[in-house]
């Protein structure tokens, strides 16, 4: 198996971990030397409820024996989609009430910048340095890092960058200014929170010279900082919100959302102005449907802040330099690349799952599923400090 991988299957980096998987369930996947692994990744951010949950797998179980795809997205009505769709517009504050269901969370950024532009009539978007919003022309046209865009040039014209977190960069949001697109807590960069209002300046500086703004909440989304939305944090409501990984509970979804005026201009001129085939997926959506439940019905957003505060009591030694981040999306800081190289790959010989960010090489990612228990964070925490005390 392990040679097909490398043979038949492309390849993103030269060297990818490589675990030939078996089974996964909990907070668990297992090799096929039945190994193991307690993941403080949940698949970047993509399995808040664990792996294999019973609600789940239910779901998707109950939706099968129903229909699968039948009909492009939009024309038939599809109990799952809808209800998917109204369950998210019953838990986010006005007005963000219409729901665009897609295939991954790039898929929505492509739709969110297409439709600030519809709306306004303008060109240019404003995104942050440093910020990643998926891998698609468009999506990358607004990721913040140029070492991972130039091979791929001409973009989208009519970007512009500012600082995250920089006031003084707003005065570049301008009455040209389409939309403005950030992510409520940068993931890529080493999950920066916003500092000192900054989101709110953000806000009512779009309002002044009327453009958009769009809040990317890929990762920070469905439950993980303790809200089910990043931005109730920040008092900051977004005109158009765009969302993925997590709300899927494992299986591939996007979405954006935004009010019905706004989300109604996809309809004409031009009619399909946004068009998927598999888009709000009736198994998916399903899937969707009882990981968005168990979340909002639970106490696991209470929880996730009060597993944040153990993870930060117990992830103390002199080689972490910082615990970055909200809830259950933290980021161990490390003095160096090279430690934090030999942290994650030492953890998978151990037994613990660990993995990196994008732009930030001193970051290790922690992203473990909200269902993680106590007693599972602290083996995981004890592993990460027996290995920092093996590299110091």
């Amino acid at each position: 198996m392990r040679s097909d991988f490398y043979k038949y299957q492309t390849q993103t980096t030269p060297h990818p971990l490589a675990m030939e998987v078996s089974h996964a369930k909990g907070s668990y996947i297992f090799d096929t030397n039945n190994k193991a692994y307690l993941d403080f990744v949940a698949g970047v951010s993509a399995t808040p409820l664990g792996h294999n949950h019973p609600k789940i797998i239910n779901a998707i179980k109950a939706q099968l024996d129903k229909y699968l795809h039948v009909m492009v997205y939009g024309e038939y009505i599809q109990k799952p989609a809808v209800e998917l769709a109204k369950l998210l517009a019953k838990n986010l504050p006005h007005p963000l009430e219409s729901t665009y269901l897609v295939n991954s969370g790039t898929e929505a950024i492509e739709g969110a910048l297409k439709l600030v532009k519809r709306a306004t009539g303008r060109s240019e978007i404003i995104s942050a340095k440093d910020a990643y919003h998926g891998n698609t022309m468009g999506s990358m046209s607004v990721m913040g890092y140029e070492e991972r865009k130039q091979a791929f040039r001409p973009l989208l014209p009519d970007i512009r960058f500012i600082n995250f977190n920089n006031e003084e960069d707003l005065t570049k949001i301008t009455s040209k200014t389409a939309g403005v697109i950030l992510e409520t807590i940068q993931g890529g960069a080493g999950f920066i929170e916003p500092k000192n209002g900054y989101l709110e300046k953000v806000r009512k500086r779009c309002n002044e010279v009327g453009a958009l703004l769009i809040l990317d909440e890929i990762q920070p989304g469905i439950g993980r900082t303790g809200k089910l939305f990043g931005f109730e944090n920040y008092n900051c409501i977004p005109d158009i919100l765009v969302m993925g990984k997590g709300l899927g509970g494992g299986m591939p979804i996007g979405a954006f959302t935004a009010s019905s005026k706004l989300m109604n201009l996809l309809q004409d001129n031009p009619k399909l102005g946004h068009i998927t085939t598999f888009g709000g997926h009736p198994v998916i959506a399903a899937s969707a449907l009882a990981t968005l439940r168990e979340i909002t019905e639970s106490d696991l957003m209470a929880q996730t802040l009060e597993k944040e505060q153990l993870f930060r009591k117990l992830l103390v030694h002199p080689l972490i330099e910082d615990v970055r981040g909200k809830g259950l999306m933290l980021a161990i800081i490390t003095p160096s690349a090279h430690i934090t190289n030999s942290v994650i790959l030492q953890c998978q010989d151990e037994g613990l799952i660990l993995f990196w960010l994008l732009f930030e090489p001193r970051a290790i990612r922690i992203t473990p599923p909200l269902t993680i228990s106590n007693d599972e964070i602290t083996k995981g925490c004890s592993i990460i400090i027996d290995i920092l005390n093996k590299i110091q």
